[in-house]
């Protein structure tokens, strides 16, 4: 059975997909700085390790088939930090599973990525990482599948989705949880070619819209 590393484990899109896969019965690496945050999580398909993303991690990676990086600075840090993490962290991760011959890596994103230049403000230094981080997942070599979530809710899950931007900005915003069901769907299905797509609240099932 394959074995997927979640990177950002223990935040709150990386646990839901922890959780989904888990209930699944597929086997997890969940990688996070403090594995308390995980404490409630009790299953023999799981294996914690604590580690600090700016620090080396390659080592958890071995033996994985998978990657799923799901970590963010948060949206109370600096800029430092969203270099550190967003983009450093990311790129880091994505060289780390070249290294070990990891089948695939799926890289959560952000909407705007494409092109942070059409973004003026505070969020423009997450962009250009995230933009960056992407950019280096698709030189790697690597297989892999590129989220660009639209803005985050803490909506329940409607497991309804479309990858087709809304024309009303108003409408390009995603649950988490639907976000989160949408990795377990690509981490546990095989896909032909790398991709890359935008991800919203929509009107179909997610099976249908993430092809």
């Amino acid at each position: 059975m394959s074995k997927t590393l979640i990177i950002g484990a223990s935040g709150q899109i990386g646990k839901m997909a922890t959780e989904l896969l888990l209930k699944n019965e597929q086997n997890v690496v969940a990688l996070v700085r403090d594995k308390n945050k995980l404490s409630d999580l009790n299953s023999s398909f799981l294996t914690i390790v604590e580690q600090d993303l700016e620090g080396d991690f390659g080592e958890a990676i071995k033996g994985c088939d998978q990657v799923i990086f799901a970590a963010g600075s948060g949206g109370n840090t600096g800029d430092d930090k969203t270099v550190l993490i967003d983009l450093w962290a990311a790129t880091k991760a994505a060289t780390f599973a070249k290294e070990h011959g990891v089948k695939h890596f799926i890289m959560v994103s952000s909407i705007g990525a494409d092109d942070p230049d059409s973004i003026q403000g505070d969020l423009k230094p997450y962009l250009v990482a995230k933009h960056m981080a992407d950019e280096h997942l698709i030189n790697s070599g690597l297989n892999y599948t590129i989220v660009r979530p639209g803005t985050l809710t803490d909506d329940s899950a409607s497991m309804q989705v479309t990858t087709q931007r809304p024309s009303d900005r108003s409408e390009a915003k995603i649950s988490r949880e639907n976000v989160a069901n949408a990795l377990l769907h690509i981490a546990t299905n095989s896909f032909i070619s790398n991709r890359i797509f935008e991800l919203f609240d929509g009107d179909k099932p997610i099976k249908a819209a993430v092809k």
